[in-house]
């Protein structure tokens, strides 16, 4: 999914949506950095997708929280 798709999709969620979201990827970070750590894991770059994902669900949720 394309960053600018990611973000308009953020910003139309609910809080407890962007929670949800923030905890599932973080859990998939933990999961692939272990894989990574173990030598099983294949494509690196999703490492780096899925950091910029959280960035981008905190960016959502600090953004939210500044405008009320």
């Amino acid at each position: 999914m394309k960053a600018k798709d990611l973000s308009k999709k953020l910003s139309e969620m609910s809080d407890e949506d962007l929670a949800a979201k923030e905890r599932d990827l973080r859990e998939d970070y933990f999961k692939l950095k272990f894989q990574h750590g173990v030598g099983q894991l294949e494509n690196t770059g999703r490492l780096k997708e899925v950091r910029k994902d959280i960035a981008r669900v905190l960016t959502a949720k600090n953004t939210r929280k500044i405008s009320q």
